[in-house]
């Protein structure tokens, strides 16, 4: 017997509703196949995607605000559609068999896993969301349409699988670098974001000011860039590297540099994330030498 079916036959033992208890169970292990594959912090399809389930994706990814312990996986059609509950727990059906059914599935760790499923598509006979732990079914959202639980998806999720108390400041910032790479993967400045918990909103948090916190996600973003051997960057950085004149090689990586920062900066302004105007002329000044500033260390990081 598996860890899994000993922790279910243990919850049943305790008088937990056996449809529960089973359906967390599966659950469960559908999140140990495709735990390789994820990232905490991050809404990860657990398979490539179809054409179809690109907008599906794009409006979970807007609207799954995940704090940087959490776990999330996006279930297409091609797999959401056999993970069901048992037969017999018709109150956790919640779309008929043969539909394309999308579903959410996000785990909060700990001694007592908590794992929220949400059921998105517009197909569900019943769109909502289930919570569950050690066996129970802690709270269910029912809705009227699937857009509706989309909506009040970043409510559920604050009010009952996100991280509780203080972070640590690594884990502001990757709560903030990832609500920003989001930005950066829909071109839209919708996505849901907690301000009280995102440096960027609060700079306060990283003991910062807001034109530091500024190029803080700033460089954040391109030093991952510069890292990332899959990333649009590798071919640039690879020819740069390969230049064997150093003190062009430094040119180029400046240049590079530059380049990319005034590319976010503009889509900053571009989707009003910054209000460029309603800066002081003290913090213009500084703004000019924290972009020299961040050039410098893209160009060390490049070169």
């Amino acid at each position: 017997m598996d860890q899994i079916a000993k922790k279910v036959k243990q919850w049943i033992d305790e008088k937990k509703d056996p449809r529960s208890a089973h359906w967390q169970g599966g659950l469960e292990a559908i999140l140990n196949v495709f735990s390789p594959y994820m990232e905490p912090g991050k809404l990860i399809p657990v398979q490539p995607l179809e054409k179809n389930d690109f907008p599906v994706f794009k409006v979970a990814l807007e609207a799954v605000d995940l704090s940087p312990n959490l776990t999330a996986a996006f279930l297409p059609p091609s797999i959401a559609g056999s993970v069901t509950p048992p037969e017999y727990a018709v109150e956790l059906q919640r779309i008929d068999k043969g539909k394309s059914s999308y579903k959410i599935l996000i785990a909060r760790p700990g001694k007592d896993l908590r794992i929220l499923c949400a059921e998105i598509s517009e197909h569900a006979k019943k769109p909502g969301i289930d919570i569950f732990q050690s066996g129970s079914l802690l709270g269910t959202y029912n809705y009227d349409t699937h857009q509706d639980c989309l909506t009040y998806l970043p409510q559920a999720i604050r009010a009952h699988i996100w991280k509780k108390g203080k972070w640590s400041q690594d884990e502001y910032k990757r709560y903030t670098i990832n609500w920003f790479k989001k930005i950066l993967d829909l071109d839209k400045s919708t996505v849901h974001v907690e301000k009280d918990f995102s440096f960027f909103h609060s700079p306060t948090l990283i003991k910062s000011d807001r034109i530091d916190a500024l190029f803080t996600l700033i460089f954040e973003i391109l030093v991952k860039r510069v890292g990332d051997p899959d990333d649009q960057f590798k071919d640039a950085i690879s020819s740069i590297r390969n230049i064997k004149d150093k003190d062009v090689r430094v040119v180029q990586s400046n240049e590079l540099a530059e380049r990319a920062i005034l590319e976010l900066l503009n889509l900053m302004k571009e989707l009003e994330i910054v209000k460029f105007g309603e800066f002081s002329n003290t913090e213009n000044e500084r703004f000019k030498k924290e972009f020299s500033r961040t050039i410098q260390q893209l160009t060390d990081r490049i070169k």
